[in-house]
């Protein structure tokens, strides 16, 4: 797999020109490490990038740039194939199916880093169908830390290859949880890419395995009813079927993802529901197509980037025969969330709408553990099996939101702003103070994780109370109008009850706690005077004394309940920070 090429002197030489002194040629070897490897080992970062800068000095349907800058102090690359060999997004868009892939998000999964470097090659070399409509755009590697983090052991239960790379990046952070939080220098730069680039469909390769089962091959697609609408309809009922069809053509059995962990599937499972914080369901706030291609890790190497290489192509066949129709139902997505009025959030699997699976798993058996005496599960691989099982792939929203005309952000929350702004948010400041009418939140209950995740302690179950008030806003405070490409995101980040909203995530933990307090021996005169200068307030506070015991015998409790009704409390205690322009 050589590459040989004329390097061109700026004089002409005639026929008796000695030319043993020039050099006039170079050679490439295009082989990866996965090939020369026998399908053993995976190529390193820096091998990588060096196969990709090779291919663009090689093939004019290749680019490679770098770009922005990660956790490591590396930079990104993107690698970009155009068989026109235009490699101007903006002017190629229209006529073009745009496929993105994101490989080494979990290092330690590289199927998808070396399968798509013979990819590329492959489509340069005119070695498979060139196609006429797609462009493919891919990160070689999106974790680089992970990547450089290079071991033969953290991937306990996976069948090779060699060496890979470790799951958390340079500061230990699982990229796959970053993608609203962006705590993380790559997810910012991924940001900046992904809207430039602005794929029709997006694809993140990885390894997986909570149970063990006969196929190498397992896929996630976006959740059909949260992208919803056509775009939702043409994912599950032609793009799915179309590519499973494509694999079964050559030969590779596919099924989704299996969502279990340490039992046999026989009875059924639920589909992975990708909320936003993953980089699918980050895809989809954007009306993006996507999947995850998830092989098994117990299966070989060689057998796991084989399919994801078929996979791919697969892919670029859906998007060769479908670009047009992907184009047509991704702008009435886009305009779908332009004029309703309510969007849809909490999705919950719907159980009493069962789809039926066909699928092919192994025997179980539990056995008594010789090591810890407890319950061991063992598949019985001498034991395959091929049933019919209940697969819960339906979700209802548990709840709808009224989409607000625009939100308003106090300045002073730069950081939401700034991941805000990372995202190609369209937004403007007031130029002067300004007095508006706007809806306001007021937090109720929340629940915490008590263990940490991803850097942070996220809340959960938000319940929230709304209430309609005049607030005055500083010269510099920023208004966002949900008339933009950006409203799924705008929606699905600011709304406190969504389970990937900035609020959940912590960005406004500062709210919780209440700055201002009293006394009591001070605040007891002043209560005092406060109940006789409000007596609805005071015949509430003696109704609530005689039906509430607890309550009647708690003196603290009581003067806080005053404190709270009078001026003195703080009304930043609790009041979400990012106001809603109703309609």
């Amino acid at each position: 797999m050589k590459k040989i090429y004329a390097i061109f002197l700026a004089a002409i030489c005639l026929s008796s020109c000695d030319l043993s002194k020039y050099k006039l040629v170079k050679e490439y070897d295009f082989t990866t490490v996965f090939e020369s490897s026998e399908g053993k080992e995976t190529a390193t970062y820096s091998e990588v990038i060096d196969y990709y800068r090779q291919l663009q000095e090689a093939y004019p349907s290749i680019s490679l740039e770098e770009f922005g800058t990660t956790d490591s102090g590396e930079p990104l690359h993107v690698a970009v194939y155009s068989p026109k060999e235009e490699f101007d997004l903006d002017k190629i868009r229209e006529e073009n199916s745009i496929i993105f892939i994101n490989n080494g998000i979990h290092p330690g999964e590289s199927d998808g880093i070396d399968a798509t470097m013979m990819l590329f090659r492959d489509l340069a070399e005119k070695k498979i169908t060139t196609p006429k409509n797609t462009i493919l755009v891919t990160i070689p590697i999106y974790n680089i830390g992970g990547a450089l983090n290079r071991n033969s052991t953290s991937r306990a239960n996976q069948n090779g290859p060699a060496e890979y790379g470790f799951r958390g990046n340079a500061r230990n952070f699982d990229l796959n949880r970053d993608f609203i939080k962006a705590d993380t220098k790559n997810t910012r730069s991924f940001a900046e890419i992904f809207h430039r680039v602005k794929p029709d469909i997006f694809v993140d390769t990885h390894v997986s395995n909570g149970a063990d089962y006969q196929y190498t091959l397992t896929h996630l697609f976006t959740q059909k009813d949260k992208l919803g609408g056509e775009l939702g309809e043409y994912l599950h009922n032609r793009m799915m079927p179309a590519f499973e069809e494509s694999l079964w053509q050559h030969d590779w059995d596919i099924t989704p993802y299996v969502n279990v962990f340490n039992t046999v599937p026989d009875d059924g499972f639920v589909q992975f529901l990708d909320n936003p914080r993953y980089s699918t369901g980050y895809a989809a706030l954007f009306n993006t197509l996507g999947v995850m291609l998830e092989t098994h890790m117990l299966k070989p190497y060689k057998d796991r980037v084989n399919g994801t290489y078929r996979s791919l192509i697969s892919l670029i066949d859906v998007s060769e025969r479908d670009w047009a129709t992907i184009k047509d139902l991704r702008a009435r997505a886009q305009r779908k969330y332009l004029t309703e009025r309510y969007y849809p959030v909490n999705f919950k699997v719907d159980s009493s709408n069962v789809s039926k699976l066909q699928f092919k798993g192994y025997e179980g058996e539990i056995l008594e553990s010789e090591l810890t005496g407890g319950q061991q599960l063992q598949y019985n691989r001498e034991k395959p099996f091929e049933k019919e099982i209940d697969y819960y792939n339906n979700f209802l929203p548990a709840e709808r939101i009224e989409i607000p005309r625009a939100y308003v952000i106090p300045k002073g929350w730069w950081n939401v702003i700034n991941i805000l702004k990372a995202n190609k948010v369209e937004m403007s400041s007031f130029p002067r103070d300004t007095v508006l009418q706007v809806e306001t939140y007021r937090i109720e209950d929340y629940k915490t994780r008590t263990s940490p995740f991803e850097g942070h302690y996220p809340h959960y179950n938000t319940k929230v109370s709304k209430s309609v008030e005049r607030v005055t806003f500083r010269k510099g405070d920023v208004y966002i109008k949900t008339f933009q490409p950006g409203v799924r995101y705008l929606i699905e980040t600011l709304e406190p009850i969504t389970p990937d909203s900035f609020f959940n995530w912590n960005f406004f933990d500062s709210i919780l706690q209440q700055k201002e307090g009293f006394s009591p021996y001070v605040f007891e005169d002043v209560a005092v005077n406060f109940l006789a200068e409000n007596p609805e307030i005071q015949e509430e506070f003696n109704d609530l004394k005689r039906k509430d015991s607890e309550f009647a015998g708690n003196s603290y409790a009581q003067l806080k309940w005053i404190y709270e009704r009078s001026g003195h409390y703080e009304n930043t205690h609790l009041r979400y920070p990012v106001f809603r322009v109703s309609r």
